[in-house]
């Protein structure tokens, strides 16, 4: 794709309201920290995802589109397979900004153990390499992000925190239905806890980074049983290995994940015929039934257990738009209440807790700053057209396994309720390039393009 194209797609998200924009050039000191680093702010163009969307027919409609840039192995850092690194793509960020505040979006992801209950997003650490994860991952993306070019620059570094670690130390362990040896094992060396403190507190201190600690999302943390607690283990480990809970910027939600932003022919409050729509097949006794009521609340629920009143939220709308044929023009039928929220549910997942590669999904809400109370954006932080994880076997050298969950003949787990996986048959390995979904995300996206 053509440079000069790029650099003039940065997407601007929203007019800075209440705070100063200071545009600063890379010989100056950085700006001081504004509450929400998307106001007022160009965000970054991956050039990489660009020119994969611009190649796909339709593509074009969204390949200036701001993404996130997955930093999952050692080896990302400095790029592979052509892919750029971290140096490049803050190089070239630069070059898109003019000088203007430009956010970029890393996702750091690459904890010892990753992800324990789901083996297609395995990583290449074992459970005991926290000094490696600490000395040759987290140290190695401080000292670049550090370096005077990009900490004294208008580039504000929005960096999400390990996705999916965290909550997994609350539902996957313990005797529970969904707990797995690994997430047990993960709890009780603590090493899911060290290394997002190591990293909350490494990148933190640097100047013009904003963390954000990954919270699941609502079919996952909803319940009353996971709620508090997971609040609980964000502020245990915000608080471990020297951070403070003042090194978070916020929350991310619903990363690389399917959860309709706003379901709105239904509420938890509702009843068919003295039944209420908590006691549906679908919504299970949850508190929630989308993201944006989600990300309020668990925010508020942090503030509550002692962060910060001001920090923010991001939810991950790349894939949970839902539109296309299937979506519901309007509630269910009140014979009972499960024809009742089947009827008008805009997320058609076949149980909320499927999550690889879903077939019928589409691209959500464009990325936008502050579209609503205490959420700081929505945002791509999955970018669109890059797998779950493959439908089957896939040696490789990435550390990545296979996981039935992505395999569209599985019968499924207690973690979705042994129900079918609603997955994509012939997807790759996760992170790579999957044509059929982004052309599937395109087709069912809502708003429509």
């Amino acid at each position: 794709m053509a440079g000069t194209l790029l650099a003039a797609s940065a997407l601007t998200m929203g007019a800075l309201t209440g705070v100063a924009s200071a545009q600063v050039d890379s010989g100056r000191a950085a700006a001081a920290k504004v509450d929400n680093p998307y106001s007022g702010a160009k965000v970054y163009v991956n050039p990489d995802w660009s020119a994969k969307a611009a190649a796909e027919p339709g593509g074009n409609k969204i390949s200036n589109q701001p993404t996130g840039i997955w930093l999952d192995r050692i080896a990302t850092i400095n790029g592979t397979g052509g892919a750029m690194g971290l140096r490049a793509h803050l190089d070239e960020a630069l070059k898109q900004s003019g000088g203007s505040p430009t956010v970029v979006q890393l996702v750091v992801y690459d904890l010892p153990g990753r992800d324990c209950s789901a083996l297609a997003s395995n990583g290449e650490l074992g459970p005991t390499e926290i000094d490696k994860y600490k000395t040759q991952f987290i140290d190695p993306i401080a000292a670049i992000l550090s370096e005077s070019k990009y900490a004294n620059s208008s580039l504000r570094i929005v960096t999400t925190i390990e996705v999916d670690s965290l909550p997994n130390l609350v539902t996957n362990t313990g005797g529970k239905p969904t707990a797995t040896p690994e997430c047990d094992t993960m709890k009780a060396n603590g090493n899911y806890v060290k290394g997002v403190g190591y990293a909350l507190n490494k990148l933190g201190s640097i100047g013009n980074v904003y963390n954000y600690i990954d919270a699941g999302h609502h079919g996952w943390i909803g319940w009353d049983d996971n709620f508090n607690p997971t609040a609980q283990v964000i502020k245990q480990a915000a608080t471990a290995e020297g951070s403070t809970v003042d090194k978070v910027a916020g929350i991310i939600v619903n990363t690389a994940n399917y959860s309709a932003l706003k379901e709105n022919n239904f509420t938890v409050n509702d009843s068919v015929n003295g039944t209420t729509v908590r006691q549906s097949k679908w919504v299970d006794w949850n508190r929630y039934v989308d993201e944006l009521s989600y990300a309020q609340a668990f925010r508020q629920e942090l503030v509550n257990v002692g962060f910060p009143s001001n920090i923010g939220a991001l939810i991950d709308t790349s894939r949970n738009g839902w539109g296309g044929s299937a979506r519901p023009s309007g509630p269910g039928a009140k014979t009972d209440v499960d024809t009742y929220v089947n009827g008008g549910r805009y997320d058609r997942r076949i149980h909320v807790g499927n999550w690889c590669n879903q077939s019928g999904a589409g691209l959500g809400e464009r990325p936008k700053a502050a579209p609503a109370s205490g959420i700081d954006a929505y945002v791509w932080m999955k970018p669109p057209g890059e797998s779950d994880g493959s439908s089957s076997a896939i040696p490789n050298d990435e550390g990545k396994g296979f996981d039935r969950m992505c395999d569209p003949t599985y019968t499924g787990n207690p973690r979705n309720n042994n129900n079918m996986s609603g997955a994509l048959g012939n997807a790759p390995l996760s992170g790579h390039w999957f044509s059929a979904q982004f052309q599937e995300l395109l087709k069912n996206a809502y708003p429509a393009l």
